[in-house]
C-alpha cells in the first residue's frame, strides 16, 4: 500500500497553476495533465481550497495561488489532501497474539519508531517548497529543451 495519489496529484495542480499563471488553470485543464478525470480534480481542489492553499471562484473558470509559492511547503499539500491523519502513517495491526513474547511486546515497541518516521518525513516535507518544485520543473524542461 503507499500514500494516496492525491498528495502528487495536490503538488501536480499547484505547480501547473503556477506555470500558467497567465492562462486558465481549469479542472478540465489540470485534468488534461494529471491524465485523470475533471471530477477527480474538483474534489483535490476543494481540498486545496480548504486548506486556504488555492483561490477559486464560483462561476468563474480556472484556479489560482492563495499564497506565494516560497509560502506553500510539500507538508501543506500532504495535510491538505489528508493523505493520513496524526501518527497513522503507518498501522500496526490490532490483535497479535498476547501469549507469545514478540505478540505481547510488538505494538508499543515499534510504535514509537513508526511515530519518529512519520515525523521525519512530515518535517522533510515542511523543507520543501512549491517554488523549488517549479523551479526543478523548469530546469528539467529547459534541459530538456536544450537536448
Amino acid at each position: 500500500m503507499s500514500i494516496s495519489s492525491r498528495f502528487a496529484v495536490g503538488i501536480h495542480i499547484l505547480a501547473l497553476i503556477e506555470i500558467n499563471k497567465d492562462g486558465v488553470s481549469s479542472s478540465e485543464f489540470l485534468a488534461g495533465s494529471v491524465n485523470t478525470n475533471p471530477a477527480v480534480i474538483r474534489k483535490i481542489m476543494g481540498m486545496l481550497k480548504k486548506a486556504g492553499l488555492i483561490i477559486v471562484r464560483p462561476g468563474i473558470a480556472g484556479a489560482e495561488l492563495a499564497k506565494d509559492l516560497s509560502d506553500i511547503t510539500l507538508q501543506d499539500v500532504y495535510k491538505a489532501v489528508n493523505v493520513v491523519q496524526e501518527k497513522e502513517l503507518f498501522s500496526i495491526h490490532e490483535n497479535p497474539n498476547p501469549d507469545c513474547l514478540v505478540g505481547r511486546n510488538i505494538q508499543c515497541t515499534i510504535e514509537p519508531l513508526f511515530t519518529l518516521a512519520q515525523t521525519a518525513l512530515e518535517k522533510a516535507l515542511g523543507n520543501v517548497t512549491i517554488e523549488d518544485v517549479v523551479k526543478d520543473i523548469i530546469e528539467k524542461e529547459e534541459f530538456n529543451t536544450i537536448k
